[in-house]
């Protein structure tokens, strides 16, 4: 049991997984922000552009509700649409965002020179060795067929 906790530790704590839970806590942080931007502020003005439309309210109905002696029977049915716009606007604006960071954090971060392709390491002595060998052992049969 015991090394089951200290091989959970040490996964929990390589510097990959702490970094990817930072990363997810100011993400969704980010996220709450990005909507609340998008909400608050993107869409009143586009909706004020579109004639006033709030969309979230945004919806088509597909099905009447059935109604009768001022009961409602069957609920209508509905397509609401108008979230989707807002989530959707909500994820071009967070990509948008995430892209103007990275490639922020892009050029602030200085490139690696490529480095020159290295060449062929010596070969071991024993190899040299063999090949001198495999040479000589060429020469003698060249001899020899002469």
């Amino acid at each position: 049991m015991k090394t089951f906790f200290k091989e959970f530790k040490s996964f929990a704590m390589r510097g990959n997984v702490v970094d990817m839970a930072v990363g997810i806590i100011i993400g969704g942080a980010f996220g709450k922000i990005v909507s609340s931007v998008v909400a608050d502020l993107f869409m009143p003005v586009l909706g004020l552009f579109v004639g006033g439309v709030n969309f979230s309210d945004l919806s088509l109905t597909l099905k009447k509700a059935v109604v009768e002696n001022g009961q409602e029977i069957e609920p209508a049915v509905v397509l609401a649409y108008g979230n989707f716009v807002q989530v959707v606007f909500d994820f071009v604006i967070i990509a948008f965002c995430i892209f103007l960071l990275i490639k922020a954090i892009n050029k602030l971060v200085p490139k690696k020179e490529e480095e020159a392709p290295a060449s062929d390491p010596a070969p071991a002595p024993d190899i040299v060795l063999l090949q001198e060998i495999r040479d000589l052992l060429k020469e003698q049969n060249a001899k020899k067929t002469e």
